[in-house]
């Protein structure tokens, strides 16, 4: 039996590791309704049970995407990932998922404003370019040059020239990136007419995510159809051998993200990093050192 203070030890590190699987939780919660006592609202116990083995797949999922962190870092792999969809498609939430409990230093996340005047002048790639991967990382952009593809071209913010000019360009800027020792992968969160106006809806009545709505993305929803064509076209010209297209099924949230995570692990032929063994060293403790109070006007009042 382990002594009270070494008990203590394990029950604090147990607490604080469950505290981390909580933010996956509080994630879902924006899903969801909450009753009166602030629970989310689960109607059956196939719907509670649903929810545990996603959690449970979710968790085993991002202590693979560890794995392949250490591997892209270790093998100093360079890595870039697309996540590209129409607006509501769930890509936000899959990013979030893959990066929530990796290393910012090796796995970031680009998602550029619209461009300004002086970028308006530039190569249509050249503001993407400072932020391509150095040796061992990975870069998740959540929205890509693929913009001129789809909202620049449904909205009217491209000539025809400069549209046809990306069609003839990306394939070899792609095939560029590939060749320099860049792995690309590029995925479309694909959704149903319906289900993007329901989550729309969800938007609208939520005052959490009232801000993800933007003139552009209703105006998105008065021309679907000319999204979808511009969608269809992207994806026949630039569905190349070097970087082709993966289409995710994301009407099921959920799903989308078990399903592109798992996908994106398979396509590296990584291994777990033998990490040396972590001793905490002892701290240096002097005679003379004393810890000074805070002031308390500078501490933050306990409200909770």
């Amino acid at each position: 039996m382990l002594p009270d203070f070494h008990q203590d030890i394990v029950q604090r590190i147990e607490r604080d590791l469950i505290d981390s699987y909580d933010e996956e939780l509080e994630l879902e919660i924006e899903d969801r309704q909450l009753d009166e006592a602030g629970q989310v609202i689960a109607r059956t116990d196939a719907e509670r049970s649903e929810r545990m083995r996603y959690f449970r797949e979710l968790f085993r999922l991002q202590a693979e995407l560890v794995k392949l962190q250490d591997w892209v870092a270790h093998t100093r792999q360079k890595v870039v990932i697309l996540f590209e969809g129409r607006d509501a498609a769930g890509k936000g939430g899959v990013i979030k998922r893959i990066t929530q409990r990796l290393n910012p230093r090796v796995c970031r996340v680009v998602a550029l404003p619209a461009p300004n005047d002086r970028e308006r002048t530039q190569w249509y790639f050249q503001r993407y370019v400072p932020h391509l991967p150095a040796a061992g990382e990975m870069v998740l952009f959540d929205r890509s040059w693929y913009n001129r593809a789809g909202v620049e071209r449904v909205m009217g913010f491209c000539t025809d020239d400069e549209y046809e000019e990306f069609f003839r360009s990306v394939p070899e800027f792609e095939r560029m990136l590939v060749r320099s020792g860049i792995r690309l992968i590029k995925y479309w969160f694909s959704i149903t007419d319906d289900e993007q106006h329901l989550r729309f809806l969800g938007r609208i009545h939520d005052p959490l995510k009232q801000w993800k709505l933007s003139p552009m993305d209703l105006e998105s929803r008065r021309r679907w159809e000319d999204y979808t064509r511009a969608k269809e076209t992207m994806i026949e010209r630039t569905h190349i051998a070097e970087a082709p297209w993966w289409v995710v099924q994301a009407v099921d949230k959920k799903k989308a993200r078990l399903n592109c995570i798992h996908h994106l692990l398979g396509q590296f032929g990584y291994h777990e990093i033998e990490r040396p063994e972590v001793v905490l060293p002892a701290r240096v403790r002097n005679p003379d050192y004393i810890r000074h109070p805070v002031p308390a006007d500078m501490i933050v009042p306990e409200v909770y």
